[in-house]
């Protein structure tokens, strides 16, 4: 190739070179500014799966679930949404369910084998009246089996009545609060579709729950009306006590949700599936700005030896 002037080459060359020899600095000054921000020891906040946990299922089975304004009826379409539920947690989860009405029962304990919960989600019997206080009691009791949480009327995961005694502990004296939301190796998850008609008040036995560090995660379900259903020769509306299930969630920093049908129940399923099983940590990430400051070292060292011809 003929060039009319020996100039423009040279010019050529020279920006070739001139960016060559200014690449490989420009490298390490940027390795050295990460360098310098690693040894600040930087921190974000990343979600991360907890470690093996417990869920525990609060099952409504009071005779208001055999309303009809969600189909098939009430009980149905929660069990559905409830086992599809347990059926995605991971394998490393947990699951136990309790069935409450008038009085609370651990029906299958805390468990791996997902297809147990699943069975007792499926062999639910209605019962009378609603006891949401008295559920997150039996609950509490089969997280902390060594604390004698007791209140009137309460029944234990055994099924047997529990003694009276005052709505707090009876070791509250000894017992050493924790902050509200702290504990991560289980969490709550209740089910109703009505309000507090019998047992403790769900108010009262939030707070142990939140003196425990447990969070509760409370699910409102049916229509916002209620309906109105038979029962031993009697007619009665049932409806939705949403001001106590957002009570109860917040006072334990959980979280409230309403579902109208069975799809929008799903749907809050798939938002607390990730809510109770993954969490949010600050973790230190000055490791990254340091490899990322090493990798720059290294690309800056190869390209230099390179260029200058010692690299064959």
């Amino acid at each position: 190739m003929r060039y009319t002037s020996l100039g423009l080459v040279g010019q050529a060359q020279g920006r070739g070179t001139l960016w060559r020899r200014h690449l490989p600095p420009a490298l390490i000054l940027v390795a050295v500014a990460l360098l310098v921000l690693a040894a600040a020891r930087p921190s974000a906040v990343v979600v991360l799966p907890m470690p093996q946990q417990t869920i525990l299922l609060l099952m409504d089975a009071s005779v208001s679930m055999k309303a009809q304004d969600v189909k098939p009826n009430r009980m149905k379409a929660s069990q559905q949404a409830a086992e599809k539920f347990v059926n995605d947690l991971p394998v490393n989860v947990r699951v136990g369910v309790i069935a409450y009405g008038g009085t609370a029962h651990l029906v299958q304990h805390p468990t791996l084998n997902h297809d147990d919960a699943v069975a007792a989600i499926a062999d639910l019997r209605f019962q009378r009246s609603t006891g949401i206080g008295e559920a997150i009691i039996v609950a509490l009791g089969t997280l902390f089996p060594d604390q004698e949480i007791a209140v009137p009327g309460t029944t234990s995961e055994r099924g047997d009545r529990l003694k009276s005694a005052p709505i707090e502990p009876q070791d509250h004296e000894t017992t050493v609060r924790a902050a509200p939301g702290s504990y991560q190796d289980a969490a709550i998850v209740l089910l109703t579709d009505g309000q507090n008609t019998s047992g403790p008040s769900p108010i009262d036995a939030a707070q142990l729950a939140a003196d425990r560090g447990v969070r509760i995660f409370t699910v409102g379900f049916g229509t916002k009306d209620g309906e109105v259903i038979g029962y031993q020769g009697m007619r009665m509306r049932v409806s939705l006590d949403e001001q106590t299930l957002r009570n109860v969630a917040n006072l334990t920093l959980g979280q409230y949700f309403y579902a109208g049908s069975g799809s929008e129940l799903e749907a809050a399923y798939d938002v607390l599936k990730n809510r109770v099983v993954l969490e949010k940590k600050r973790t230190e990430i000055a490791f990254a700005f340091a490899g990322i400051a090493a990798l720059l070292v290294a690309i800056a060292t190869v390209l230099s030896l390179w260029w200058s011809g010692r690299v064959a």
